[in-house]
């Protein structure tokens, strides 16, 4: 242990300085002292608790001190458990034990030959380890590595990379294992994240790759209890769900012409609720659902207050997620204070011959929504419930300061921006609200006997899959590797379409049309600090800009080369894609977007869906830096969860960052919203866009938030952050 001990106290004396360690000398030979004959695990174990406790704002770096006091830890263990010298030798060996004892995925014994196997070993960069945070070493360690059957760690951090780059490449063919090495660089120098599903479960022997899923529920008794047992499903897979329930008709309408007979949405989300509690994420966490409704929908102000604390229980879901979709009239009547009136869709659909939901905008100020929603408030024929549209906004707005939802999804302006719009239609966004991809019900067709075999036929539906991975600013920005980085994380992404098992069947399909992936960012805030560039100002809009329209650019020229190689999704044909309009919406009309243009129209795209900005709260930590486009809570916090409480700090903090890392609640809210509008021109599906206040926020204030986030193009609102409510995240997004 005594050798342990000096070698480490040289090492970190070597990267930090002799002055700054003398406590940290001092507390150990005392503990040595005191402690005659332990092991050195116990000192390991004694010097990381005294280690965490010098983390502050001015000694931030102590964290990666205990990160090297924690690897040196599961180092130990491991060359122990495995009996080696050291901790990532025989890489190929070590395979081949964990696929025998049942841990790793036979495949990558099957697909990969032991020479690759042993070459792949090779590749790996122990020196990587040193980049993790403790925190964020603790976080991969605690719950994504492979852990033998009796809990004990089986598998080390550059061998979870390099295992999660052998599984998403491993149906590659031209220089496959280039491909892996790029992969594994990318992820051991924490350039980007990959989707915690495909964190948690590549390379293993159970467990699907997507991150969430979105239905539509159709309104019949068949539909909505089959979106149940789908949600059900996917749930204890470990998916997020979001459902849009906007098609089911409203409390009181009638059934088989039976008048009052309908009890509404409300006992259907009660039991989605039920659902979330019920099926629980493999057994880590309940499920996760959100549920959107149309604010035109008769049964929208009992929606809104479903998640209050106060009030009927029996009107109340608490493990619900809310989301209200929003078309450009309504917020036009609320910034007039006209009315605004409730209709039943199914009467809307039995007397009008439509369905209201079917339609949006095209333009701003006119289009198909407004034009049939105004014929259904002139016709006498439908019953509706008359109410000022600002009612309802505030009955949004008090149930976003005390739970943080509903969130906002823009519904026209979604559509406007939809590349497949010719495919179909977006009713909603997910848990997360960063997906935007054509959704449709799933139709019940029949059911026969035969022989003593029942035999259903359903005519599948756009099922959306969510397929999320996260370019990590704050590292590959300043080390100037996006346009080798994309490329590679955008094949990942697609490889995870062709690797994944669904368990719902039109998921899968779906998934397969549209082949829609989701690469998004996190590190905003850290690269802001690094550039020294304060968020309330112009620099950081112009930024924004001028960095999204690079990545946007790179995505796409990476999707557009691999459809060269492997072929276009099956829906490209009639896309905004393939005729440029995509292109001509957002004025990227010169140079080498113009090119860029030609070469899609051309040559094809490999995914329908490319870009969306996850909240990737838990790969953040992870990874080292700052949570998706938000900015900080704090500069310095403790992490909590059931088992510890770990001091952090911001990123990168010193003197110089110090000044850039002004606090979320502090921060004046219309320039966050101008960063997003920015940026939003850029991303083909939606943002986790959160607005953070404080609880004495005037009610106008908080409107006219909303209603510039409206005005802005901006899709999708996420939480509402206020500094009174208690907000959780999808774990699922977390990319």
């Amino acid at each position: 242990m005594i050798a342990v001990q000096e070698n480490y106290l040289q090492n970190l004396v070597n990267q930090f300085g002799e002055e700054d360690l003398e406590q940290f000398i001092r507390f150990s030979q005392k503990w040595m002292r005191k402690n005659e004959g332990a092991s050195v695990i116990e000192w390991i174990d004694a010097s990381i608790l005294e280690t965490i406790s010098y983390i502050d704002e001015q000694e931030p770096y102590w964290t990666y001190v205990a990160a090297k006091l924690l690897n040196e830890k599961i180092s130990i263990q491991y060359m122990e458990k495995f009996n080696v010298e050291k901790p990532y030798a025989n890489f190929n060996d070590w395979i081949l034990h964990l696929v025998d004892k049942g841990l790793l995925n036979p495949q990558l014994v099957e697909k990969y030959s032991a020479a690759e196997r042993q070459l792949l070993g090779t590749i790996i960069e122990p020196s990587r380890d040193d980049l993790f945070t403790y925190i964020g070493l603790r976080t991969l360690v605690d719950r994504y590595v492979v852990r033998d059957f009796d809990k004990s760690i089986a598998e080390l951090p550059q061998q979870r990379w390099l295992i999660i780059a052998m599984t998403l490449m491993m149906n590659e063919t031209d220089s496959r294992l280039q491909k892996v090495e790029e992969a594994y660089w990318a992820l051991s120098n924490l350039y980007m994240t990959v989707a915690t599903p495909t964190l948690s479960n590549a390379g293993k022997t159970h467990g699907q790759l997507s991150s969430c899923f979105i239905d539509t529920v159709d309104d019949s008794l068949q539909s909505i209890y089959d979106t149940n047992t789908d949600v059900a499903t996917l749930s204890k897979y470990g998916g997020g769900i979001g459902v849009y329930m906007g098609k089911v008709r409203s409390r009181g309408s009638e059934i088989r012409g039976y008048k009052g007979a309908s009890s509404g949405v409300l006992p259907w989300i009660k039991q989605l609720n039920n659902t979330a509690v019920s099926v629980d994420q493999l057994g880590q966490r309940q499920g996760a659902i959100a549920v959107y409704l149309d604010v035109w929908h008769r049964d929208i102000l009992t929606f809104l207050d479903l998640r209050l604390n106060n009030g009927d229980e029996r009107l109340r879901a608490h493990d619900i997620f809310t989301g209200v979709c929003l078309p450009d009239i309504f917020m036009e009547a609320v910034e007039a204070r006209n009315d605004w009136h409730l209709f039943d869709p199914y009467e809307v659909r039995k007397v009008m011959g439509f369905s209201l939901e079917d339609f949006y905008d095209e333009k701003r100020g006119q289009g198909s929504f407004r034009e049939r929603y105004e014929q259904c408030v002139a016709n006498e024929a439908l019953s509706r419930e008359v109410i000022p549209a600002i009612e309802i906004m505030k009955r949004i707005m008090r149930s976003q300061l005390e739970t943080g939802v509903p969130f906002m999804f823009y519904r026209d302006e979604v559509n406007r921006k939809n590349p497949n719009k010719h495919a179909g239609m977006i009713y909603s966004s997910n848990l997360c609200t960063e997906i935007a991809q054509n959704m449709s019900a799933t139709q019940f067709e029949s059911q026969q006997l035969d022989d003593d075999t029942i035999v259903t036929r359903r005519k599948a539906g756009d099922f959306v899959v969510c397929n999320l991975s996260s370019i990590n600013l704050g590292r590959a920005v300043p080390a100037g590797v996006l346009e080798r980085l994309i490329p590679i994380q955008v094949r990942m992404l697609d490889n995870v379409i062709e690797l994944n098992t669904i368990p719902v069947l039109q998921a899968d399909l779906t998934n397969k049309r549209y082949r829609g992936i989701g690469l998004g960012t996190f590190g905003w805030h850290h690269l802001l600090a690094l550039h020294e560039i304060a968020w309330e100002t112009e620099e950081a809009v112009q930024f924004a800009d001028k960095l999204y329209e690079e990545i946007a650019y790179l995505t796409i020229r990476a999707s557009n080369a691999l459809a060269q190689e492997k072929g276009s999704y099956p829906l490209f044909k009639g896309s905004d894609w393939q005729t440029g309009a995509y292109f001509e919406e957002r004025g990227l009309t010169e140079g080498r977007w113009h090119e860029l243009a030609q070469l899609v129209s051309a040559g094809g795209l490999r995914n329908g869906y490319l870009m969306a900005v996850a909240p990737n709260s838990s790969t953040s930590i992870l990874a080292g830096s700052t949570a998706t486009i938000d900015p900080i809570f704090q500069k310095s916090y403790s992490e909590e969860k059931k088992d510890y409480k770990i001091p952090v700090t911001v990123p990168d903090l010193n003197s110089k960052t110090t000044w850039y890392y002004k606090s979320a609640y502090f921060i004046d809210q219309r320039w966050t919203l101008k960063q997003n509008a920015a940026r939003s021109k850029h991303i083909d599906q939606g943002i986790s866009l959160n607005l953070y206040v404080q609880n004495t926020i005037k009610a106008k204030d908080l409107l006219q938030l909303h209603i510039d986030a409206w005005a802005n193009g901006i899709k999708t609102t996420y939480y509402v952050r206020s500094t009174s409510s208690e907000l959780l995240e999808c774990e699922s997004c977390s990319s």
